[in-house]
């Protein structure tokens, strides 16, 4: 059997696991079940949706490669889904956030033993549990394992659910989860839920000018949210925009799956 026909074929068959694992055990279907349906249309041979005039082509070179339109929307529907209330609050509890970013860097060093470079950096970032920004990394830093990158981040988060209870009893005891812990809030202020996105996107801007594009479109998304005169657009952007994008998103990735 022809090498091409047989790798084909393989991809078609991973394409069919996607699918079962989006339907079946619901691992990010908005993502995975376009990437199955694209894997296995890229690879019918005769195809032309591969190509300089093939619509998957056309949608990674749009969405991805050139513009980095998709991941960009996706952080305008994210923001919209955060509440920022609680840091706010309680702004030490950004120190707790960039502890928890550690395991990114240590991935780093770990994958920089077998890997350039520029992909030991894409796949760390996967440990951000954030697919937007392991596209968009892994775009930036022209790695070639964007593909099994871009499964494994939303695997991750599919996962998680399964891996916490099993990590949560593997490093605590019985009595040390039935503690409850009491959460006492106070109330912030509208005027200043809608100053932090303006404030964070221009001091992020002026500290890093090339992160301006992605915050700036995730506190956009925020600003939708907490203004309270876009509701509908703000909704339209958690629940519409969101799984929208990820559905493109899927397809255009099947360019690598062939």
């Amino acid at each position: 059997m022809d090498t091409s026909l047989l790798y084909s074929l393989l991809m078609m068959v991973l394409g069919m696991v996607l699918i079962y694992l989006a339907i079946k055990h619901k691992m990010e279907p908005t993502l995975l079940l376009p990437m199955g349906f694209g894997a296995i249309l890229a690879n019918i041979p005769g195809t032309m949706v591969i190509g300089e005039t093939g619509i998957l082509t056309w949608l990674y070179e749009f969405g991805i490669e050139r513009y980095e339109v998709f991941p960009l929307l996706l952080f305008i529907g994210i923001g919209a889904m955060i509440d920022f209330g609680p840091l706010l609050e309680k702004p030490w509890l950004i120190f707790v956030g960039a502890a928890g970013q550690g395991g990114v860097f240590l991935t780093l060093i770990v994958a920089s033993l077998f890997f350039p470079l520029n992909d030991a950096a894409s796949i760390a970032i996967i440990g951000a549990a954030d697919g937007p920004t392991a596209i968009l990394v892994s775009e930036r830093l022209h790695s070639t394992y964007m593909a099994s990158i871009l499964i494994a981040a939303y695997s991750y988060m599919a996962l998680v659910p399964i891996i916490q209870p099993i990590v949560l009893k593997g490093v605590t005891t019985k009595k040390e989860r039935r503690i409850k812990m009491t959460y006492t809030s106070r109330s912030i202020s509208q005027s200043t839920k809608i100053i932090f996105p303006i404030a964070v996107t221009i001091i992020s801007s002026l500290v890093a000018p090339d992160s301006a594009s992605l915050v700036g479109m995730l506190m956009f998304g925020n600003l939708l949210r907490e203004c309270k005169v876009l509701d509908s657009l703000s909704s339209a952007a958690q629940n519409i925009l969101t799984p929208l994008i990820s559905l493109l998103l899927g397809l255009s990735m099947a360019t690598f799956m062939r």
